[in-house]
């Protein structure tokens, strides 16, 4: 593992030992930073490239990546920025290190921003696996996702994500023309060995496509 040269976001660097594998951009959730999800990154998608920056927004000394104003309502406005913010440092780390898009991986948080950054930046994402996503914005632009896959997993019992919501962010990306998987798992806000097991097979799944 190596730590990368410094850029706008401070971050972890983890480069691929396989060929021809989309590299991840790991997003963690509140609380979390930039070695929470290492090992996610590499259960699911061994071999590949792993980027994974803290966010930036401390809400009670906890990083984010954007402002809430209470808990399930978003500062709208600072969502905006924050994911053109992070879409630019991804830019900067495919420069520094010779990356293909990264196929976003984010929990809860992180996977908001995330949404946010299809919706906003298309450009910057070949993908994304959203766990525990929300809709991040009311009412985004009009964006061309073109085909990229993304998966999205709720929890059946999750008391943070109401399940409409997540449905409501589905039907948005594949508005948008994304190829969206939308899966309810028997579990609540947090991850579980079933997540784990579906997000590899999403990956293998993807890997081939892109390979093929």
């Amino acid at each position: 593992m190596t730590q990368a040269q410094p850029l706008s976001f401070i971050h972890r660097f983890v480069p691929a030992e396989r060929p021809g594998v989309p590299p991840l951009l790991l997003l963690h959730g509140t609380g979390g930073d930039e070695s929470d999800l290492l090992p996610l990154g590499r259960a699911v998608a061994p071999g590949s490239a792993l980027l994974s920056p803290r966010g930036k927004v401390l809400e009670g000394g906890m990083p984010r990546f954007f402002r809430r104003l209470r808990e399930g309502v978003f500062d709208e406005e600072d969502v905006r920025a924050r994911a053109h913010e992070l879409a630019d440092f991804v830019a900067e780390a495919r420069a520094a290190h010779g990356l293909p898009a990264p196929v976003a991986l984010g929990f809860s948080n992180g996977a908001n921003i995330a949404a946010a950054m299809l919706l906003l930046r298309p450009e910057a994402l070949a993908g994304a696996i959203l766990l525990r996503a929300m809709v991040p914005l009311g009412d985004p632009p009009a964006a061309d996702l073109g085909g990229k896959p993304v998966l999205l997993l709720s929890g059946q019992m999750d008391p943070i994500v109401p399940a409409d919501n997540a449905a409501r962010l589905a039907g948005m990306l594949r508005g948008a023309g994304a190829a969206v998987q939308h899966r309810i798992m028997p579990t609540g806000h947090g991850l579980s060995q079933d997540d784990v097991a579906a997000v590899s097979t999403w990956v293998r799944e993807v890997t081939a496509a892109s390979l093929a």
